[in-house]
């Protein structure tokens, strides 16, 4: 592909030697499993977030769902959450043996709207998992406002928002824990899977520690029924060299935003809304167009590539048929899915590349929409 998604490569060359010296130096080490190099990264991440504690864990699937353990939550709960992300936001929710309850997104900003969700709360709702969607954060003071009302935890799904801010705070910072993924295609992300929880409690802390080592908290004796979800030593020594540049490409990242934004501005084109209070990290830069083939057709033609971010909103999941949705329960959602494509939007990501980029799009006879 001549322009791809995402060129993990080019990024791997601007940091080299910096991350042959770091592997280099674990091989040395011959410390492989929770050594300096994640006790290091975990303090270092706590730190960039402005939180008290941070956890590495295996990915971040297992962030949220060891998270939801942690809190107690189980048979019986309920946890709302978005219709609009990745599978592992409502997965997870059952994997710990809650139901998932979706509440419709916002049209604007793509996560979930903040004046739906409370409607769905029962007595049942023991959290709520808010995922700041390709790294757009909601606000989260406003959700911790409602959920403290009904003694609801508040998750925050980070894990495409690594960087991102509302009004001034960190993402994962506000809720009662923040998930974050390292998995390679993310603004932080390793040459293998990775994730890890923040949290200013230091319970949470401690409970999920011992539930990510088999339920240790000394080995071999066992306190409960934990998991083997320990972030790789090799992984902390990458992602602490890539952590220094997170805001560097970050900023790229806005940058390259702010080009496309002006250059579709008062086309049929509807890129994700930004709201005021936020500072988006652009994970992906996501287009709408009732015409989404043919611009995804027309992009194909051209060399550059583009993907769908999501083809089917979790309600309609072949999975959670079971839980008795149907077709145009959450409308917003819905069209969402039929109409999202995103396009290239990284750092390494050129000015020649982009103007081909946008001529290309422009030329597309569906650019009226």
């Amino acid at each position: 592909m001549g322009i791809p998604l995402l060129d993990l490569s080019a990024q791997y060359q601007t940091i080299k030697e910096e991350i042959n010296q770091a592997v280099a130096e674990v091989l040395e080490s011959a410390r492989f499993i929770l050594g300096p190099q994640v006790q290091t990264f975990e303090q270092e991440i706590a730190a960039y977030c402005g939180v008290r504690e941070g956890v590495g864990v295996a990915n971040g699937t297992d962030a949220l769902m060891l998270t939801l353990r942690a809190l107690g939550i189980g048979p019986g709960d309920e946890v709302i959450t978005t219709p609009f992300t990745f599978f592992a936001s409502a997965e997870t929710i059952s994997q710990v043996g809650a139901r998932p309850v979706f509440a419709d997104i916002d049209p604007q900003t793509l996560n979930m709207d903040l004046n739906q969700w409370a409607e769905k709360i029962t007595p049942r709702t023991k959290a709520v998992i808010g995922v700041h969607i390709f790294g757009q954060m909601f606000d989260v003071e406003r959700v911790k406002s409602i959920a403290q009302q009904h003694n609801l935890k508040v998750i925050e799904d980070a894990a495409q928002a690594i960087g991102a801010e509302y009004r001034g705070a960190k993402a994962g910072s506000l809720g009662d824990a923040g998930i974050f993924s390292f998995f390679p295609t993310k603004n932080l992300g390793g040459y293998g899977d990775g994730g890890m929880i923040v949290t200013s409690d230091p319970a949470l802390a401690d409970a999920l520690r011992m539930l990510r080592f088999h339920g240790c908290r000394t080995k071999y004796y066992h306190e409960q029924i934990g998991y083997n979800s320990r972030l790789d030593e090799l992984q902390a020594a990458i992602l602490r060299v890539k952590l220094r540049y997170l805001d560097a490409w970050n900023a790229a990242r806005r940058e390259k935003a702010r080009v496309y934004d002006e250059a579709f501005a008062g086309s049929g084109l509807v890129p994700q809304g930004c709201d005021p209070l936020a500072q988006p990290t652009y994970h992906l830069y996501v287009l709408r167009t009732a015409k989404r083939q043919e611009l995804m057709d027309a992009l194909a033609a051209a060399d550059i590539a583009s993907a769908i971010y999501y083809p089917v909103p979790l309600h309609l999941q072949t999975a959670y048929r079971d839980l008795g949705y149907q077709a145009g329960d959450f409308p917003v959602a819905e069209e969402v899915c039929r109409q999202a494509l995103a396009i290239p939007c990284y750092p390494e990501l050129t000015s020649a590349q982009q103007r081909k980029i946008v001529q290309t799009i422009k030329e597309v006879e569906a650019f009226g929409g």
